[in-house]
């Protein structure tokens, strides 16, 4: 089992939660990135650094992850195609993407996306707090349970 995280736009604090439920529970944490990122130095946790390229770090995990594993992304688009691909995927605020909610996750990303271009909208998400943190913390619980069945 392994748990894949789009490391160039995770929280430090969602992949520092990740690897500690990886020590617990014994699985492999992959980082992905496009630059060089923090690894925390415990033998479960690897970290890929790919070519730089638009998506290239979205294209390594498409190919990479195989359904039973975890990608932790906050891409929208990513996850569509992870989950096309039967991979469970997990935003770092605790939602789940899946085949139930991704055309509505699309659809809201795209509004925000031309909204934000027509400068209707200020961009980014709210601060990661303990409230995100929590939520996650739960949701990676609760698949963990579930793909380790």
């Amino acid at each position: 089992m392994r748990v894949w995280i789009d490391a160039d736009a995770c929280p430090r604090a969602a992949r520092d939660q990740v690897v500690k439920f990886a020590l617990k529970r014994g699985f492999e944490v992959v980082l992905v990135a496009g630059q060089a990122v923090p690894r925390p130095s415990y033998n479960c946790v690897r970290l890929v650094v790919v070519p730089s390229g638009p998506d290239a770090a979205d294209d390594h995990l498409v190919e990479q992850a195989v359904p039973g594993e975890l990608v932790i992304c906050s891409d929208v688009p990513l996850a569509a195609r992870l989950v096309k691909n039967g991979v469970a995927a997990l935003d770092p605020r605790g939602k789940e993407f899946d085949e139930g909610n991704m055309a509505d996750k699309l659809a809201t990303r795209n509004l925000f996306t031309e909204l934000r271009e027509q400068g209707q909208m200020g961009g980014g998400q709210g601060a990661y707090g303990e409230k995100e943190r929590q939520a996650f913390a739960n949701a990676l619980d609760r698949i963990l349970t579930r793909l380790m069945r």
